[in-house]
Protein backbone atom coordinates (compact mmCIF):
# COMPACT_ATOMS: atom_id res chain seq x y z
CA UNK A 1 0.00 0.00 0.00
CA UNK A 2 1.10 3.63 -1.00
CA UNK A 3 0.17 6.27 1.21
CA UNK A 4 0.09 10.21 -0.22
CA UNK A 5 -1.55 13.33 0.89
CA UNK A 6 -2.32 15.75 -2.41
CA UNK A 7 0.38 19.35 -2.44
CA UNK A 8 -1.19 22.45 -1.45
CA UNK A 9 -3.18 24.56 -4.30
CA UNK A 10 -0.42 27.19 -4.63
CA UNK A 11 2.33 25.11 -4.85
CA UNK A 12 0.45 23.26 -7.88
CA UNK A 13 -0.59 26.38 -9.18
CA UNK A 14 3.07 27.05 -9.41
CA UNK A 15 4.43 24.20 -11.10
CA UNK A 16 1.93 24.40 -14.10
CA UNK A 17 2.45 28.07 -14.44
CA UNK A 18 4.58 27.81 -17.03
CA UNK A 19 2.02 25.48 -19.51
CA UNK A 20 -1.44 26.61 -20.87
CA UNK A 21 -2.71 22.25 -21.52
CA UNK A 22 -2.30 20.21 -18.65
CA UNK A 23 -3.82 16.81 -18.01
CA UNK A 24 -4.60 15.53 -14.72
CA UNK A 25 -4.08 12.19 -14.50
CA UNK A 26 -5.30 10.21 -11.55
CA UNK A 27 -4.63 7.13 -10.30
CA UNK A 28 -7.30 3.92 -9.46
CA UNK A 29 -5.45 2.22 -6.82
CA UNK A 30 -3.44 2.96 -3.99
CA UNK A 31 -3.88 6.72 -4.43
CA UNK A 32 -8.00 6.23 -4.95
CA UNK A 33 -7.60 4.41 -1.45
CA UNK A 34 -5.89 6.91 0.75
CA UNK A 35 -7.94 9.43 -0.90
CA UNK A 36 -5.59 12.02 -2.47
CA UNK A 37 -5.49 10.82 -6.14
CA UNK A 38 -7.99 9.25 -7.45
CA UNK A 39 -11.27 10.18 -10.11
CA UNK A 40 -12.76 11.97 -7.10
CA UNK A 41 -9.28 14.04 -6.10
CA UNK A 42 -8.66 14.46 -9.76
CA UNK A 43 -12.13 16.21 -10.42
CA UNK A 44 -11.82 18.42 -7.25
CA UNK A 45 -8.17 19.74 -8.20
CA UNK A 46 -9.84 20.51 -11.20
CA UNK A 47 -12.70 22.41 -10.28
CA UNK A 48 -10.48 24.29 -7.68
CA UNK A 49 -7.99 25.10 -10.82
CA UNK A 50 -10.76 26.57 -12.43
CA UNK A 51 -12.23 28.16 -9.43
CA UNK A 52 -9.13 29.72 -9.13
CA UNK A 53 -8.59 31.02 -11.98
CA UNK A 54 -11.83 32.83 -12.17
CA UNK A 55 -11.13 34.37 -8.78
CA UNK A 56 -8.04 36.32 -10.52
CA UNK A 57 -9.75 36.91 -13.73
CA UNK A 58 -6.93 34.34 -15.55
CA UNK A 59 -7.74 31.97 -18.37
CA UNK A 60 -3.86 30.76 -18.39
CA UNK A 61 -4.86 27.17 -18.40
CA UNK A 62 -6.70 24.63 -19.99
CA UNK A 63 -7.60 21.33 -18.34
CA UNK A 64 -8.54 18.26 -19.19
CA UNK A 65 -8.76 15.42 -16.33
CA UNK A 66 -8.37 11.52 -16.64
CA UNK A 67 -7.75 8.64 -14.26
CA UNK A 68 -6.12 5.06 -15.46
CA UNK A 69 -6.21 2.04 -13.14
CA UNK A 70 -2.36 2.14 -12.09
CA UNK A 71 -0.15 4.36 -13.25
CA UNK A 72 3.01 2.80 -12.08
CA UNK A 73 2.18 0.39 -14.67
CA UNK A 74 3.32 1.04 -18.21
CA UNK A 75 0.87 -0.99 -20.14
CA UNK A 76 -2.06 1.71 -18.87
CA UNK A 77 0.09 4.82 -19.50
CA UNK A 78 -0.30 3.29 -23.22
CA UNK A 79 -3.73 4.20 -22.63
CA UNK A 80 -3.05 7.96 -22.69
CA UNK A 81 -0.24 8.05 -25.61
CA UNK A 82 -3.22 10.35 -27.52
CA UNK A 83 -3.96 12.60 -24.38
CA UNK A 84 -0.66 13.21 -23.61
CA UNK A 85 0.34 14.32 -27.03
CA UNK A 86 -2.06 17.12 -27.03
CA UNK A 87 -0.79 18.68 -23.89
CA UNK A 88 1.88 20.45 -22.66
CA UNK A 89 2.18 18.92 -18.92
CA UNK A 90 0.88 16.04 -17.44
CA UNK A 91 0.32 16.38 -13.70
CA UNK A 92 0.22 13.26 -12.06
CA UNK A 93 -1.65 12.50 -8.81
CA UNK A 94 0.14 9.07 -8.67
CA UNK A 95 2.85 8.14 -6.12
CA UNK A 96 6.47 9.17 -6.99
CA UNK A 97 6.82 5.62 -8.48
CA UNK A 98 3.87 6.72 -10.83
CA UNK A 99 4.96 10.15 -11.73
CA UNK A 100 8.57 8.68 -13.05
CA UNK A 101 7.38 5.48 -14.97
CA UNK A 102 4.93 8.60 -16.64
CA UNK A 103 7.76 10.19 -17.13
CA UNK A 104 9.65 7.84 -18.72
CA UNK A 105 6.54 6.60 -21.20
CA UNK A 106 6.31 10.46 -22.19
CA UNK A 107 9.81 11.47 -22.69
CA UNK A 108 9.29 14.78 -24.38
CA UNK A 109 6.44 15.99 -21.72
CA UNK A 110 7.09 17.53 -18.57
CA UNK A 111 5.43 15.34 -15.92
CA UNK A 112 5.08 17.13 -12.21
CA UNK A 113 3.89 15.84 -9.29
CA UNK A 114 0.57 16.09 -7.63
CA UNK A 115 0.99 14.61 -4.07
CA UNK A 116 3.79 13.93 -1.84
CA UNK A 117 4.12 10.26 -1.31
CA UNK A 118 4.47 9.64 2.52
CA UNK A 119 4.42 6.15 3.11
CA UNK A 120 5.16 2.98 1.20
CA UNK A 121 4.29 -0.55 2.57
CA UNK A 122 4.14 -3.93 0.62
CA UNK A 123 4.22 -7.66 1.01
CA UNK A 124 7.47 -9.07 -0.80
CA UNK A 125 6.45 -11.85 -3.57
CA UNK A 126 8.93 -13.85 -5.99
CA UNK A 127 10.31 -11.32 -8.38
CA UNK A 128 12.29 -8.36 -8.76
CA UNK A 129 11.75 -5.07 -8.29
CA UNK A 130 13.05 -1.41 -8.99
CA UNK A 131 13.46 0.83 -6.51
CA UNK A 132 11.52 4.31 -7.64
CA UNK A 133 10.77 6.44 -4.55
CA UNK A 134 11.72 6.64 -0.93
CA UNK A 135 8.30 8.07 -0.07
CA UNK A 136 10.24 11.32 1.78
CA UNK A 137 7.02 13.40 1.76
CA UNK A 138 8.58 16.08 -0.14
CA UNK A 139 8.63 15.08 -3.88
CA UNK A 140 10.75 17.22 -5.74
CA UNK A 141 10.61 15.70 -8.93
CA UNK A 142 9.01 18.78 -10.76
CA UNK A 143 12.58 20.03 -10.37
CA UNK A 144 14.38 16.96 -11.63
CA UNK A 145 12.78 16.07 -14.83
CA UNK A 146 10.90 12.86 -13.31
CA UNK A 147 13.43 11.13 -11.97
CA UNK A 148 14.05 10.83 -8.32
CA UNK A 149 17.94 11.68 -7.33
CA UNK A 150 17.53 10.34 -3.30
CA UNK A 151 16.12 6.53 -4.96
CA UNK A 152 17.88 6.35 -8.11
CA UNK A 153 21.05 7.93 -7.24
CA UNK A 154 23.37 5.31 -5.20
CA UNK A 155 24.84 8.30 -3.01
CA UNK A 156 21.41 10.04 -2.43
CA UNK A 157 22.63 13.38 -4.17
CA UNK A 158 20.20 16.27 -4.41
CA UNK A 159 22.89 18.35 -5.82
CA UNK A 160 24.89 16.48 -9.22
CA UNK A 161 26.45 15.08 -10.66
CA UNK A 162 29.37 13.74 -8.46
CA UNK A 163 32.86 13.40 -9.84
CA UNK A 164 32.87 9.58 -9.72
CA UNK A 165 30.46 9.15 -12.90
CA UNK A 166 32.34 7.99 -16.01
CA UNK A 167 30.09 7.22 -19.37
CA UNK A 168 27.15 7.72 -17.97
CA UNK A 169 27.01 5.22 -15.56
CA UNK A 170 27.53 5.16 -11.51
CA UNK A 171 31.19 4.86 -9.68
CA UNK A 172 29.77 2.64 -6.71
CA UNK A 173 27.59 0.30 -9.59
CA UNK A 174 28.64 -0.12 -12.78
CA UNK A 175 25.51 -1.69 -13.84
CA UNK A 176 23.17 1.56 -13.32
CA UNK A 177 23.13 4.76 -15.35
CA UNK A 178 24.14 7.59 -13.48
CA UNK A 179 20.87 8.95 -11.90
CA UNK A 180 21.68 12.42 -12.55
CA UNK A 181 23.23 12.35 -16.42
CA UNK A 182 19.74 11.19 -17.17
CA UNK A 183 18.45 13.89 -15.05
CA UNK A 184 20.29 16.01 -17.34
CA UNK A 185 19.44 14.38 -20.43
CA UNK A 186 15.57 14.90 -19.63
CA UNK A 187 16.24 18.24 -18.95
CA UNK A 188 18.03 19.11 -21.93
CA UNK A 189 15.09 17.31 -23.90
CA UNK A 190 12.31 19.53 -22.34
CA UNK A 191 14.67 23.19 -22.43
CA UNK A 192 14.37 23.15 -19.13
CA UNK A 193 18.68 22.90 -18.11
CA UNK A 194 18.25 26.36 -15.94
CA UNK A 195 17.29 23.93 -13.51
CA UNK A 196 20.46 22.40 -13.10
CA UNK A 197 21.71 25.49 -11.55
CA UNK A 198 19.40 25.06 -8.26
CA UNK A 199 20.87 24.50 -5.19
CA UNK A 200 19.21 22.16 -3.09
CA UNK A 201 19.63 21.89 0.69
CA UNK A 202 20.37 18.25 2.50
CA UNK A 203 17.84 16.46 3.87
CA UNK A 204 18.21 15.39 7.50
CA UNK A 205 16.53 11.80 7.19
CA UNK A 206 17.58 10.78 9.99
CA UNK A 207 14.61 12.89 11.62
CA UNK A 208 12.28 10.09 10.28
CA UNK A 209 11.70 6.80 12.63
CA UNK A 210 12.31 3.48 11.14
CA UNK A 211 10.06 1.24 10.84
CA UNK A 212 6.96 3.65 10.36
CA UNK A 213 3.73 2.85 11.25
CA UNK A 214 0.57 5.12 9.09
CA UNK A 215 -2.90 5.43 11.21
CA UNK A 216 -5.80 6.81 9.24
CA UNK A 217 -7.31 8.54 12.09
CA UNK A 218 -10.54 9.00 10.69
CA UNK A 219 -11.22 5.33 9.66
CA UNK A 220 -9.81 4.15 13.36
CA UNK A 221 -12.57 6.30 15.00
CA UNK A 222 -15.33 5.28 12.38
CA UNK A 223 -14.54 1.37 13.63
CA UNK A 224 -14.12 2.17 17.02
CA UNK A 225 -17.58 3.54 16.86
CA UNK A 226 -18.93 1.17 15.00
CA UNK A 227 -17.64 -1.31 17.19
Amino acid sequence: MIVAEQKPLEEIQRMIAPYEKVLILGCGTCMTVCGAGGEREVSFLHSALRLAQARTGSNTHQFSEYTVKRQCDPEFMALIADRAREVDAILSLGCGIGVQVAAEHFPDTPVLPGVNTSFMGTITELGVWDERCAACGDCRLAETAGICPITRCTKGILNGPCAGTKNGKCEANKDIDCAWILIYERLERLGQLEKMRRYYPPRNFRTIPRPRRLVNLVKADMEEGNG
